[in-house]
């Protein structure tokens, strides 16, 4: 479909702006305000760099022997394990781009199933959870087959973009979303993901941005801010995630937000100028 090829520094910009995007930081603490939407033609722009840090990133056999390293029983050293991580970085980014720029804001199911089955695997392997590697690397092993991806390729570069408006009711409708579960004062943990996931895509959003523009300031500095809440909510997670696990408290159990969290997400909602 003639997707648009950038220079690699544009591609490094976006890779480091991936790594910081969950990175606990001070740098911004007041959310400029922002005016929700782009051009049809910046929304195609930016799945194209999406894409591009996805196809040139990594090889399908590369991701394969890394999996068939695990599965085999053999540990992976320190710099497979960034080279893992960051291959599944460049998943979730690309996930991301399809959710907020195809026309039916969803990603792929064969690629969206690939990505969670990544992070299913990644934590079998770390926590030593011999089942889960087993049942999740086989099923990765499938999905990296040849044929499948072949088809998975030929789908994320056949991705029909949405609209100017399209793309703008959409993020207005997820900024709404997220206005509504911050009137309540306690929320469960799917809601908690929700938030977070919300978050996430705008994150993913203002660092395409920024990487394309190199860095302009204000976007910068959004980018920064969100990437805060990002942390912020990724640790909180996690900590629900392991009170589960050890029967310290179930998932769903309704809780109250941090203040400061709170605060930024409020920020975030009261800042966002809707078109």
């Amino acid at each position: 479909m003639g997707w648009k090829k950038y220079p690699q520094e544009v591609v490094d910009r976006l890779f480091l702006a991936i790594d910081e995007d969950d990175v606990i930081n001070s740098e911004t603490t007041e959310f400029p305000s922002v005016v929700l939407g782009t051009s049809q033609q910046n929304i195609r722009d930016y799945y194209a760099l999406c894409l591009q840090l996805w196809e040139e990133g990594f090889t399908r056999q590369e991701l394969l022997s890394l999996i068939n390293q695990v599965l085999a029983g053999q540990e992976l050293t320190k710099a497979q394990r960034k080279q893992y991580k960051f291959i599944r970085a460049r998943y979730k980014h690309l996930r991301f781009a399809q959710r907020l720029y195809s026309q039916k804001h969803d990603a792929d199911k064969i690629f969206k199933a690939t990505t969670v089955y990544l992070g299913h695997f990644q934590d079998g392997f770390k926590n030593g959870d011999k089942n889960s590697v087993q049942y999740y690397g086989k099923i990765l092993r499938l999905l990296l087959s040849r044929p499948i991806w072949s088809w998975v390729k030929y789908s994320l570069n056949h991705l029909h973009v949405d609209s100017e408006t399209g793309f703008q009711r959409y993020v207005c409708a997820q900024l709404n979303e997220l206005s509504t579960m911050l009137n309540k004062a306690t929320v469960t943990g799917t809601e908690f993901h929700d938030i977070r996931k919300i978050v996430s895509q705008q994150v993913s959003f203002f660092d395409t941005q920024r990487s394309i523009e190199n860095n302009p300031t204000q976007v910068y500095a959004i980018s920064r801010f969100l990437a805060n809440i990002n942390g912020l909510m990724g640790d909180k997670h996690d900590e629900m995630v392991a009170d589960k696990l050890s029967g310290v408290r179930e998932y769903e159990t309704p809780t109250t937000l941090d203040s400061q969290l709170r605060s930024d997400l409020e920020q975030l909602v009261e800042k966002t100028v809707r078109i």
